[in-house]
């Protein structure tokens, strides 16, 4: 497996600046011996920070040899470790075996002089790879387990406990919300131990589980990754039958590379080889980061030296620059998870109740809407198509109830229910609307010609509140849509700035281009201030609000204010007295398509909300 490493191209304008901007690494002692550099003392992770990083230390053999070899990168990225770890939220490190050449008591006492620098700072694991032992678990008493067996880690705040024989061990961390299970096997389980990490496993049913051994598998030329013979045992007797083990690490072979193999419950595993053995210096005290981010559902890999980082000058030499930090597609990658998804099946998500409305309607509401039992009748069959005629009524008791409407030669199935829902939503449903070109089709829900909210003018303030989700993948050609509006002509209401006299005094659009657009004729003057979002994601639920205070208007899309918000004074809406709609707008129904998406509980409040007040406050 010992094919030579591919080169990265590292420009030294890039590498300077990331010298620069690292931590500055502390001098330890020199190979010959002495006692570990004090380190800063460690933090602990912010355990709630839905972003937070796993820290991984391959093979370091080549640094911790008594033929003659240098610690100082090793004990470089500990220290760094420890010192990053509040800044990087580091909740974790695991070493992945081969700590010394040859496993001897001389060995192992060095080792144990480095890894003293991260004792009782940040919790660890270590785990035995062929060069710190022979043979499987069974093999009794060695240097090895005197010096990294499980009374080193009894103190740990993370240790969970150690098998019978002391080689593997686990640990279970506290780290975005949630608890995670790390697994460390040495690197030839015996069947005891592999019916050991099956109890661990078992006790733990509800935690994603991280799996950490030496000899997992091997990548060739291109870091493609093929389990070794010990990883494919570990594979089909322990990792494809859990569906808790999401991501299994392994080092011993170089080059490094990645693969992804689907379990025994449809799952993806994701297997990663990190050894870097074979590069300059022994790998320099190289260290890998698994970034995990709960809000993007993903992890993010980069792979640096941490030792170089701290020593590069003006002039670094070649082989300082290639190794300073590593881009090749294999050192620098993201792990795209949907991770409430991906533990759907052994910890399904803990989502909010639904909320009553009258739980959800503050001073001033004039309208909720919302499509759940409550507000729909016949809702709670997915897929059922909401009949014409069908009546949402107005649960603030205002009278602005609103009917559907297909347009044009729509098909029943343009207006459908669905117990889709955003996660924060009060109601747990929507409304299916499957607008479209060729031939233009869709639906609306609308009001009746006497609601009160037809007149309203809103010149103290208002506030629109809608939930909505874009299909994924966005298919078809789909021209611009309405999603909410009122149907009076700019025209109408003696307003001739827009680009016409037809379009709609006031309306929230998406854009063929995925922008949102909020378009409002105020009362007084001719104007038609506009504010536009960013190009909103499909396949997943937003909040959009926008809130008037009488003068100025602005847009949040969950949560967050957008930047385009129109700058033009914005008092009222000429609303004309003409309905409101829900699914499209007056040019829908004339030569257009409806909505393509989901639409979920609507409110609007005739005075300005903050955002801990939006329909997602919980």
């Amino acid at each position: 497996m010992n094919t030579a490493p591919r080169s990265n191209d590292v420009s030294r304008r890039s590498l300077l600046w990331a010298a620069a901007s690292a931590p500055v690494v502390a001098a330890g002692v020199a190979a010959t011996g002495g006692t570990a550099a004090a380190a800063t003392p460690g933090h602990r992770p912010d355990p709630d920070a839905p972003r937070f990083a796993l820290a991984v230390l391959p093979d370091t053999q080549y640094l911790l040899d008594e033929g003659g070899s240098d610690p100082e990168p090793v004990r470089a990225a500990l220290d760094w470790l420890v010192r990053s770890s509040k800044e990087g939220n580091i909740a974790f490190m695991t070493q992945l075996g081969d700590v010394t050449e040859h496993g001897t008591e001389t060995e192992m006492r060095l080792a144990d002089r480095v890894f003293r620098t991260v004792d009782g700072k940040l919790p660890y694991s270590v785990l035995a790879g062929n060069h710190d032992v022979s043979g499987d678990d069974q093999r009794g008493d060695t240097p090895y387990l005197r010096t990294f067996g499980p009374h080193r880690f009894r103190h740990d705040r993370t240790f969970g406990g150690a098998s019978p024989d002391g080689y593997h061990s686990f640990h279970v961390l506290k780290a975005g919300g949630r608890q995670w299970l790390v697994l460390a096997l040495d690197w030839r389980a015996s069947d005891a131990g592999i019916t050991w990490a099956q109890r661990i496993i078992d006790t733990h049913p509800t935690l994603p589980a991280i799996l950490t051994t030496h000899d997992l598998v091997w990548a060739d030329d291109e870091g493609v990754a093929h389990l070794s013979d010990n990883g494919r045992r570990l594979w089909d007797r322990l990792i494809r039958r859990n569906d808790q083990i999401f991501l299994a690490l392994g080092g011993h072979y170089w080059p490094p590379g990645r693969t992804t193999m689907t379990n025994d419950h449809g799952n993806p595993v994701h297997l990663h080889i990190t050894n870097y053995q074979d590069r300059y210096y022994g790998g320099a005290g190289m260290v890998r980061l698994y970034h995990f981010d709960l809000v993007r559902d993903v992890i993010d890999v980069e792979t640096f030296s941490p030792w170089l980082r701290g020593r590069v000058t003006d002039d670094p030499t070649l082989l300082e620059e290639e190794t300073v930090e590593l881009t090749g597609d294999v050192d620098r990658f993201s792990v795209p998870i949907d991770f409430d998804a991906r533990f759907a099946g052994f910890a399904p998500p803990a989502r909010p109740a639904p909320r009553p409305p009258r739980a959800v309607m503050p001073r001033g509401t004039v309208a909720y809407w919302r499509f759940d039992r409550t507000g729909l009748a016949g809702a709670g069959t997915d897929g059922a198509p909401v009949a014409p005629g069908t009546v949402a009524p107005d649960l603030s008791g205002n009278g602005n109830d609103l009917t559907a409407q297909l347009l044009h030669a729509s098909a029943a199935e343009a207006l459908t229910w669905s117990p889709e829902h955003h996660t924060s939503a009060p109601a747990h449903a929507s409304l299916r609307f499957d607008g479209g070109k060729q031939p233009d089709r869709g639906a609306v829900l609308r009001t009746g010609p006497g609601a009160p909210l037809n007149a309203m003018t809103f010149e103290s303030g208002y506030t629109i509140e809608t939930f909505i989700k874009l299909p994924s993948p966005f298919a078809g050609d789909h021209a611009w849509m309405g999603i909410l509006s009122w149907e009076g002509r700019a025209g109408d209401a003696g307003k001739h700035s827009g680009w016409s006299d037809d379009e709609p005094t006031c309306s929230l659009n998406l854009s063929g281009e995925r922008f949102l657009q909020f378009v409002v004729y105020p009362v007084p003057g001719d104007a038609d201030p506009t504010s536009w979002s960013h190009a909103v994601p499909v396949g997943r639920w937003m909040h959009v609000a926008v809130v008037n205070d009488g003068r100025h208007t602005t847009m949040y899309v969950d949560g967050s204010r957008i930047a385009r918000n129109a700058s033009e004074t914005s008092t009222g809406i000429s609303t004309l007295g003409k309905p409101f709609a829900i699914g499209g707008t007056q040019f829908a129904e004339k030569y257009g398509q409806g909505f393509y998406g989901w639409i979920g509980d609507t409110r609007i409040v005739a005075h300005a909300l903050r955002p801990t007040q939006f329909l997602t406050a919980t």
